[in-house]
């Protein structure tokens, strides 16, 4: 008996989904390829993913949020903004942000910004250039300046 082309696909987003982590957006764009712009029938086949939980975007969040902040160093206002691009909602991104440990995340970035310091050491512009170093990578003005002025006090 052969699988028609719609179980063939599904089979093969199924075995994905089992091996990695993704959202409903994410999903659809691959179905929809796997489709040829067959929107109707990639609809279909994420909310079969969906139904079947092998698609959930809270869990997505969840992971997308830990292994971007530990790994990366990525902070919470990126990780936010990422999220949303995603089309995740606002519920599921707030409670993935709650599961990163505040120390956690302060200590790497004590950890970017000890090492970005060191390469501007002399530099005229040092505190504009780390600043704006802390806010490209998804922190708070004011995480960034706490984390300025443990650095200091360390050295």
């Amino acid at each position: 008996m052969e699988l028609s082309s719609y179980e063939r696909i599904l089979s093969r987003l199924q075995k994905r989904c089992a091996q990695a982590e993704y959202c409903r957006s994410d999903i659809y764009r691959k179905a929809l390829k796997d489709l040829e712009g067959d929107a109707a029938e990639a609809s279909r086949l994420v909310d079969a993913l969906v139904e079947d939980r092998y698609v959930d975007d809270a869990r997505y969040a969840a992971a997308f949020a830990r292994e971007k902040a530990s790994l990366q160093g990525w902070g919470p206002v990126k990780i936010r903004f990422q999220l949303r691009s995603k089309g995740i909602p606002d519920a599921d991104i707030t409670a993935a942000l709650a599961e990163i440990e505040p120390e956690k995340a302060d200590a790497k970035l004590d950890r970017l910004l000890s090492a970005k310091a060191r390469t501007l050491e002399g530099d005229p512009q040092f505190r504009l250039k780390m600043l704006k170093f802390g806010l490209s990578r998804g922190y708070d003005y004011d995480a960034v300046e706490a984390s300025l002025e443990r650095i200091k006090n360390n050295s």
